[in-house]
């Protein structure tokens, strides 16, 4: 299992295709098993890099508080060890801040951008739907319950019944993958420092000059589709694609669609 040193810490990785470098950055809580489902379709037209963000799965679990901007020289301390000078970043939920944080602090290791299934942080942003946020913070449940629970909230409508094979697979993979919760605290806190006005990405996204992708579902109530025109305002050079039939787990709901997506987007010019 291939692990590399970036920025001080180990980090799990994993590569598949070949072509231009495209690097997937998990949500809160995942490790590179959030991008399963997209890779091989990925892989056909890239080189594709996974990882397991500090705090998760394969790689080293430092004491917290992390922050969007650690997260993001670990992830270009994985791009020096991989011998990567620029790459497509694309990140998903707690990944599109470390994409926002990585675009904003490292310009010149960013070739374009996809934002999926994020905000911008701030007073301004929209904000997790109250139905996902009261299922998302049930304790009454077992843990299994909850997650479940979580998994339906989280994707389109009647996706879960109609899937649950895939359901099934999730549950083991969480199963066999737990993370503890001191280290979903300190991603977790990733978000948090984003909640004052001073630390939002919402003011310094303007100075972005670098194409960007903005991908949701239509079906997001953890991070609402709303906050795509909100992030299409602060960025020049971006455009918006939201997927009709999808939640907020969009790479493992409709992994074809949404590869199609950023297939198109990563090979064409810019995004306007």
């Amino acid at each position: 299992m291939p692990k590399t040193n970036a920025n001080g810490i180990e980090l799990y990785y994993e590569t598949h295709g070949t072509g231009k470098p495209l690097v997937l950055i998990s949500g809160l809580g995942y490790s590179s098993w959030q991008w399963h489902k997209m890779v091989p379709f990925l892989a056909e037209h890239f080189q594709v890099v996974t990882f397991d963000n500090r705090g998760a799965g394969q790689s080293d679990k430092p004491a917290g508080p992390y922050t969007a901007q650690m997260l993001a020289a670990d992830t270009v301390g994985l791009l020096d060890a991989l011998g990567m000078e620029k790459a497509i970043i694309a990140g998903h939920s707690m990944g599109g801040f470390v994409a926002q944080a990585l675009a904003l602090d490292f310009p010149q290791r960013t070739e374009k951008l996809i934002l999926c299934s994020t905000n911008f942080g701030g007073p301004r942003h929209v904000p997790i739907t109250p139905e996902a946020m009261k299922v998302l913070t049930d304790v009454t449940s077992d843990a299994l319950t909850r997650f479940r629970n979580g998994l339906v909230v989280s994707t389109a409508p009647g996706w879960a019944e109609k899937n649950p094979e895939m359901i099934h697979k999730w549950i083991e993979w969480r199963v066999a993958n737990p993370i503890e919760p001191v280290h979903y605290q300190a991603q977790l806190a990733i978000g948090l420092a984003l909640l004052p006005e001073a630390a939002a990405f919402e003011d310094k996204l303007p100075r972005l000059d670098i194409p960007t992708l903005i991908l949701f579902g239509a079906y997001d109530k953890v991070v609402p589709p709303a906050n795509a025109s909100l992030l299409a305002e602060k960025i020049a050079n971006s455009r918006v694609v939201i997927f009709p039939d999808a939640g907020h787990h969009f790479p493992i709901e409709i992994p074809e669609a949404a590869s199609r997506a950023i297939i198109e987007f990563a090979k064409g010019g810019d995004a306007s």
